[in-house]
This record gives structure tokens, sequence and C-alpha cells, in this order.
């Protein structure tokens, strides 16, 4: 994706091993890719960073091993002071231009640390994004076409509290009656008011399968929206992690801000009353589709939400905005 002429900056840790990691993945990436390659440097300090988009993977990360609980909590605690070391030198140091783009989990408070010290449009978790090209991949597999074909929305909570907003879906080819008929046809007679407790039995059913092959099987066997959130967590504890959907997750957002387009995509974003929920204007992090482009993300695009997807994204918008307030607290 990056010219010659630009400039590609890995961060470390001084005096840490990813240091050393860091320069000999430096001289690996000008060994393979030598005639095309960006320059090529390496930061070891939070001030050190500059760049117009930085890309925010530091930290813990969840565990991969089968059965073990992914506790947010210790996630948060372990990677707030990180969060906050970088927000506050990019804050100090930096251009006051560049956009953020947050893989770190939990995607939710590293947004609103870095939104909080550089402006809340210059920061977006890729998370609900995400969330958003599996959900499309779902349906379309349902489908039996290409996800180029299909159009629609996550938001929510990046993890368990994800809001499948299948009233966005929009599949190419179909007119309105048509797309509304498979749509139920899909999510057959379902209400978002209970996916929560389906997503805890999905978790469960795949704890009691008898092997790796056997879970997969069981998922291929739910609805789009559950297999979402459930077969990502499984191919977590498969070992394999998620490393490649994440990854072109996050180059397709950088690669949308570099290239200077506005296009719309899903993420988690500070919102300061650009949405309502209950009857309010909402306040805190949460994914919701909105408007991205060179200079950050604009406009919000939720209008008009089923009243059961309204229902689940202001318990989940609830949920974490507490848990940001515990956190930094």
């Amino acid at each position: 994706m990056l010219r010659p002429t630009s400039r590609l900056q890995l961060v470390a840790r001084q005096g840490g091993p990813s240091e050393r990691a860091a320069h000999g993945l430096r001289v690996d990436l000008i060994d393979a890719h030598d005639e095309h390659a960006p320059f090529i440097d390496v930061a070891a300090s939070p001030r050190d960073v500059v760049a117009d988009v930085v890309v925010v993977a530091a930290g813990r990360t969840i565990p991969t091993e089968p059965g073990q609980v992914i506790d947010r909590d210790g996630l948060a605690m372990a990677n707030l002071g990180v969060f906050e070391e970088y927000a506050d030198a990019l804050a100090a140091h930096g251009s006051g231009h560049e956009v953020v783009i947050v893989v770190s989990n939990p995607v939710e408070l590293a947004v609103s640390v870095f939104a909080s010290r550089l402006g809340r449009h210059r920061v977006i978790g890729m998370g609900a994004w995400l969330d958003t090209l599996r959900f499309r991949r779902e349906l379309a597999a349902a489908l039996g076409i290409r996800r180029q074909r299909v159009s629609g929305f996550v938001a929510g909570q990046h993890g368990d509290g994800v809001v499948p907003l299948w009233s966005s879906v929009r599949i190419r080819g179909l007119d309105v009656d048509e797309r509304r008929d498979t749509v139920d046809r899909l999510r057959g007679a379902r209400t978002l008011d209970t996916f929560g407790d389906e997503v805890t039995a999905g978790k469960a059913a795949l704890a009691a399968a008898g092997g790796i092959d056997e879970a997969f099987a069981l998922i291929d066997t739910w609805h789009p929206d559950l297999q979402t959130v459930v077969r990502p967590y499984l191919t977590h504890q498969s070992g394999a992690k998620t490393a490649f959907g994440t990854a072109a997750a996050t180059v397709g957002l950088v690669d949308t801000v570099l290239d200077g387009r506005d296009i719309v995509v899903a993420g988690q974003v500070a919102l300061d009353g650009e949405i309502s929920l209950e009857g309010a204007p909402w306040q805190g992090v949460l994914g919701v589709p909105v408007v991205l482009g060179p200079d950050g993300w604009t406009h919000v695009l939720l209008d008009d939400p089923a009243p059961d997807e309204e229902r689940r994204l202001a318990a989940v918008a609830r949920h974490v905005n507490q848990a940001i307030q515990g956190w930094t607290s």
C-alpha cells in the first residue's frame, strides 16, 4: 500500500524485547520488499512517534488457551497505562493532525483515552468494522454469494456486546420486498432482546462439543448474527487467533485514510450527542456507522434503528460507559 516515498515507523518499547524485534523486522521487511519498500525506521520512545496515521496495537492481548475466560477488566488494567502514555506523547509531540486507529483491547477504553487527548474525531476503533465485515461474510455465505454484494453494519461493543443492525442489511440485486423476505428467512423469528442469551448458550454448546471440527460444524448450523460473534471466539481459542482478519480490517481503514476518500465504515468512536438512545442524546464511546476520511470520522449514520436494535444498543452503551468509568477511576 505504501509507496517508496512514504515512511513506515515501527514502534517498540525501549529496553524491551520488542525493541530488538522491531529492528530485526525492519531489516526483514527491506530484505523482502527492497524494490518497492517505503522508508522504514524504528521509534523506541513514545515522544518519537510521528505519522499521518497511527495504528495502536500495543499492550496485552486476549488469551488463546481453550476455555480461558476473556477478562476485559484485566486487559484494561494492564493496558490503560500504555494507552495514556502514548496518547499524552502524541498530544505533546505529534503533528496535531494524525488519525489514530485503535486495534488494542479493550478498544472502547483506548478510544476514550486517545479521544480525550487528541480530539474525538481523529480517533476510531476498528472493532466494529471487523465485526461488520464478519457479519457481511456470514450473510453472504448463507446466501451463496460474494461478500461484495452484501451491505449492513454491526454497532455496539467489540466482543459479546455487538449489535447486528439487521435493519441496515442491503443485498445488491434484490428489491425492497425481496430483501425483506430474505432477511426474515436468515434471521428467523428472533429479536435482539434475547441475543445476549444466545451468545452465552452458543459458547456453552461449543465447550461441550467433541472436538474443534465438531464445534466449527455446529456453528455452521446457527444464524448469521450469532455466527458473527461465536465463530471468531472459537477461532481465537483454536490457537490460530484472528490475526489475518484483524489485520485486513485495519489495513482497509488505513488505506481509506491515506487515499483521501470518504467512505462509510463502522467503528468505535467517542459520541457527543450525535445519536439519541431511549429519547436522549448519548455521550460515550460506542461502535456506530460513520463517514471516515483523511481527517478522521465525521457524520454518524444511524438512521431509525429498529426498536429491538435501539434497546440492545442502549443497554450496551450503558455497560460500556460504566466499564470505562470504572477502569479510569
